[in-house]
């Protein structure tokens, strides 16, 4: 059983496991899309691991299929449904006209966008409930408190459980709360990619979870990837052909990065991803990583990290570490559409 951890507070409040699982690299974003019933075993070994909560969103998919990936983590969920959470997204569509990745995004968060989405992925989900449903990216047209809105609705409906904001800022964030208590941000958040630690605070204050995804940097700080990986990604299919961090200069660059984590996975006898992950968990007892795998090893490797303790000593070494070691530029996200 892996240990838990709470998002959100009071009515709000979800418990979940440590680690949770990433379900978008299954189809989207890391080059051919899994063989289906492949990935359907990989989902189910997880929550055998120990993991609750799985992560996906309607847009998870392919140029064929845009909501796949809702799909694949219906049919995998269905025999367990009630040991588990699904986490699912709204408000963006990509532009499959382009022909490579990552796709330009487009932005909806209308009411009337919300509710049509909702009941897309229930039906894909094969659930009558989403646990905890996020505005996958904030619209600039549409008022945080109509959004706030509609999600108290479908709450009060019950097709939904709990509602989150991702990529969200703290302006936006307290103007959502005021009118719907929100659960938890998902928002990027790694050893590379630290610019949203300014929230931290105001998570405290309002008693807000915080899902953090692409923990390992897209994969980079598991410490695997040498000069010359870009060149082994499929631009057509995957974002990292496109990532700064993959770079030879940047593998260069990393050099300490690297072997920081190396120093201290050897100290704890775990692997630089656990402690990457380990990190973060020592950070606030409200940060919750959930980072994606295909592999069974890296799955049980990942959900390990829950128990791999970094004392206050270690994590504030860590951390001047990394204020004064180069980093190089890591993947920010995609931009929206013009």
């Amino acid at each position: 059983m892996m240990k838990m951890r709470t998002l959100g507070n009071g009515k709000a409040a979800l418990q979940v496991s440590a680690i949770g699982l990433g379900c978008m690299g299954f189809s989207h974003g890391y080059g051919a899309a899994t063989d289906e019933a492949q990935a359907i075993h990989l989902i189910r070994a997880t929550h055998e691991i120990g993991y609750i909560p799985f992560d996906t969103a309607e847009t998870y998919g392919t140029p064929e299929n845009p909501h796949v990936n809702e799909e694949l983590v219906g049919k995998a969920l269905a025999p367990i449904r009630d040991e588990v959470q699904i986490i699912s997204k709204f408000g963006i569509h990509f532009d499959y006209e382009h022909d490579k990745a990552p796709y330009p995004l487009h932005l909806d968060s209308s009411p009337e966008t919300i509710r049509k989405s909702v009941e897309g992925s229930l039906k894909r989900l094969g659930t009558d409930h989403i646990d905890l449903y996020f505005q996958h990216r904030i619209d600039p047209n549409v008022e945080p408190e109509t959004v706030a809105e509609t999600m108290g609705q479908l709450i009060a409906e019950g097709k939904i459980l709990h509602w989150g904001i991702s990529e969200a800022n703290e302006a936006y964030l307290r103007r959502s709360h005021a009118i719907c208590p929100v659960t938890a941000i998902e928002n990027r958040y790694s050893m590379m990619a630290c610019w949203h630690e300014a929230l931290f605070p105001t998570l405290d204050e309002l008693g807000i979870g915080f899902l953090a995804f692409s923990p390992l940097a897209n994969g980079f700080l598991t410490g695997t990837f040498k000069k010359g990986a870009k060149a082994s990604f499929d631009a057509s299919t995957d974002y990292r052909a496109a990532m700064p961090q993959f770079s030879d200069e940047a593998i260069d660059a990393n050099d300490q990065l690297i072997d920081l984590v190396e120093t201290y996975a050897k100290e704890k006898d775990a692997t630089p991803a656990q402690v990457s992950l380990a990190w973060m968990l020592a950070k606030k007892p409200w940060i919750v990583p959930i980072p994606g795998s295909r592999k069974k090893s890296r799955l049980a490797e990942n959900a390990a990290a829950a128990d791999v303790v970094l004392s206050s000593d270690e994590l504030a070494a860590i951390d001047n570490a990394l204020e004064r070691i180069p980093i190089s530029d890591v993947f920010g996200g995609t931009a929206a559409a013009k």
